[in-house]
C-alpha cells in the first residue's frame, strides 16, 4: 500500500510540470510557420489559429505568423535593439523585411467559432528575446 500511495504522490507532484511549455516553445507554436509560403488562402488563420490552439476557451483577437526560417527567426536576437513598448531593452527587431501573415478577428466572429481576416505582408518584424540561449519569447510588432 506504501509503495503505491509513493507513486500516486510522485505523479501528483510532477505532473504539472510535464506540460508546461517554455516560453520559447509557446512562441514557436503561437508564430512560427516556415514550412508554408504565403498564398491566397482566406482560410489559413481560421486553421491556423485552430490548429496552434489559440482559439480554446475564447478567441484570440489577434496573431502573426512568421514565414522564416526558425534559425533566421532567432536570428533577430542579434539585430537592431529598440525599446519594448513597455520601456524593457530586450526588443530586437529585424534588419530586413519578412514574409509574415496577419491574422485579426473578424466582427462576426464569437466563440467557440472564431472567425479571421488572413493579410500576407512583407514587414519587419520586433522580438523580445530572452534565456540562454537568447531566443525569441514574444512576439512584439510587425513595422
Amino acid at each position: 500500500m506504501l509503495p503505491l500511495l509513493v507513486l500516486v504522490l510522485l505523479l501528483v507532484w510532477v505532473q504539472p510540470s510535464l506540460g508546461k511549455e517554455s516560453a520559447a516553445t509557446k512562441f514557436e507554436r503561437q508564430h512560427t510557420d516556415s514550412g508554408s509560403s504565403p498564398s491566397s488562402s482566406s482560410n489559413y488563420c481560421n486553421l491556423m489559429m485552430f490548429c496552434r490552439k489559440m482559439t480554446q476557451g475564447k478567441c484570440r483577437p489577434v496573431n502573426t505568423f512568421v514565414h522564416e526560417s526558425l534559425a533566421n527567426i532567432k536570428a533577430v536576437c542579434s539585430q537592431k535593439k529598440v525599446t519594448c513598448k513597455n520601456g524593457q531593452s530586450n526588443c530586437y527587431q529585424s534588419n530586413s523585411a519578412m514574409h509574415i501573415t496577419e491574422c485579426r478577428e473578424t466582427g462576426s466572429s464569437k466563440y467557440p467559432n472564431c472567425a479571421y481576416k488572413t493579410t500576407w505582408v512583407e514587414k519587419r518584424i520586433i522580438v523580445v528575446c530572452e534565456g540562454k540561449p537568447y531566443v525569441p519569447v514574444h512576439f512584439g510588432a510587425s513595422v
